[in-house]
């Protein structure tokens, strides 16, 4: 009797094992039910002919303007007990104050940026709009289940967003190429997506109609709604899967009649910033990124002193502070990149705004300064 009850038990035992193993495994796919295709496009065809004739691709990858090491490494030192056990404070101890922008005054004279968090922004130049690397899903991964998650919620809906005329990316790293953000847009708007070289092949997969995808090498323009939007030089890399530098990665000129942006994307210092502030500069405004940098990849993040020396190069007026605050991407503490921009730009005499997420920046007409950050780091 006690070994046909010992029997059933594990028999039982056997069977919810085997339920739960199941349910492990279907949690497991759907978590990465999305992952394929986040992955984007592989290049064929035309777009790939194109990618083999830029002066950035060889040896069957491109390439920055100088020899720099792309890879993660500082020896010595144990970057995964960091992120694990490190004292840094990487996250806000109180919420993320947000603002809904504030309307425009209707004047097409009006230069303005709204800063939505991390890199998406919006600017607002000689009557049109330009929405940069629009990111809006919870997590910057291919799923959606794992992966960095947002440190504060977007201040408005996708959907809540004035139509654009252009949608800018930078590159193709999942904090600035986001599958899901990008299927609502060419849904919901009606604008043409310009990008780096090879990245059409990402939109192409996720449906994007191919008379909406403008794909650029450096230096190349595309006029559209009356301004000229320019991919420029950038020292970053690229890559969504296992192959790195497949597609290209740059910074933007937005230029108009009167009025001149520009936006680093993702990169180290280096000497092109001069380059681009004699061809296409002075800028009204430059968004310029400031975080997730640290030693270990000193050569395709900018510090933020870095940050100031670059603006300063392109010649730039306002500086507005983009890359940091949404998510946790790096191993310094939440405000530091931003406490570190400001104490650099007071010293160089660089004006500088650094809004909320959600508000309106008037490059014209500033808001001051007031470290609204330090209520919540």
């Amino acid at each position: 009797m006690g070994g046909r009850e010992q029997r059933a038990r594990r028999g039982r035992g056997g069977r919810v094992a085997g339920v739960v193993g199941l349910a492990a495994l279907a949690t497991l796919a759907w978590a990465a039910r999305d992952v394929p295709a986040a992955l984007g496009g592989r290049l064929t065809g035309a777009r790939a002919e194109r990618v083999r004739r830029s002066p950035q691709f060889h040896d069957g990858a491109f390439h920055n303007p100088a020899d720099v090491r792309t890879t993660i490494a500082d020896p010595g030192r144990n970057l995964l007990w960091e992120l694990l056990f490190g004292q840094q404070r990487r996250r806000p101890t109180r919420p993320v104050p947000l603002l809904r922008p504030a309307p425009g005054s209707g004047d097409e004279r009006e230069l303005a940026v709204v800063w939505y968090g991390h890199a998406s922004a919006l600017v607002e130049i000689e009557g049109r709009r330009v929405l940069l690397d629009p990111v809006w899903s919870d997590r910057c991964s291919p799923s959606q289940v794992v992966g960095p998650r947002r440190l504060h919620a977007p201040p408005v809906g996708l959907d809540e967003l004035p139509p654009v005329d252009a949608i800018v990316i930078s590159h193709d790293h999942y904090d600035h190429l986001d599958m899901a953000t990008v299927c609502r847009l060419w849904d919901t708007q009606a604008a043409p997506f310009l990008v780096p070289l090879g990245i059409g092949a990402h939109l192409d997969r996720w449906g994007v109609p191919a008379d909406r995808i403008v794909e650029l090498d450096w230096a190349e323009s595309h006029r559209v709604a009356g301004l000229t939007i320019t991919a420029t030089a950038a020292q970053h890399f690229s890559g969504r899967g296992l192959r790195r530098d497949g597609t290209l990665w740059g910074s933007w000129v937005l230029a108009g009649t009167h009025r001149r942006v520009f936006y680093t994307g993702d990169s180290g210092y280096f000497p092109g910033y001069a380059d681009i502030g004699e061809t296409y500069g002075p800028f009204d405004v430059t968004l310029t990124q400031i975080g997730a940098y640290d030693r270990a990849w000193p050569n395709i993040h900018m510090f933020p002193e870095e940050a100031v020396v670059a603006h300063l190069d392109v010649r730039g007026g306002l500086l507005v502070p983009v890359h940091w605050c949404t998510f946790n991407l790096a191993l310094h503490d939440w405000a530091e990149p931003v406490n570190r921009l400001w104490r650099e730009a007071k010293a160089r005499g660089v004006r500088i705004a650094v809004p909320r997420p959600g508000e309106r920046v008037v490059v014209d007409d500033p808001p001051a300064v007031d470290a609204w950050w330090d209520q919540v780091a």
